[in-house]
């Protein structure tokens, strides 16, 4: 059988979560926003659009999150190729 280039395409539709934030985590967001908008020249109306990129800027710069995910994948391509 012959094996295609592509493996599965990954699924990436949103998900949508809610979540409860203290209220001076909020009151940094907001902030945030703010000094963000100011910088961007752009106003930011709904702070809570920042919550996901900050998350993922926030994963992809955790050094050892990313040793952990690439030693968890590495073990995960192995038996796959098994």
């Amino acid at each position: 059988m012959t094996k295609l280039r592509l493996s599965a395409i990954p699924d990436d539709r949103p998900v949508k979560i809610t979540v409860e934030l203290p209220a001076a985590v909020h009151r940094d967001l907001v902030a945030y926003a703010d000094v963000l908008g100011r910088e961007s020249g752009q106003t930011i109306a709904d702070p809570t659009k920042l919550i996901a990129p900050m998350l993922a800027r926030f994963m992809a710069t955790d050094r050892a999150f990313g040793r952990m995910r690439s030693h968890t994948n590495s073990g995960n391509q192995r038996q796959r190729s098994a």
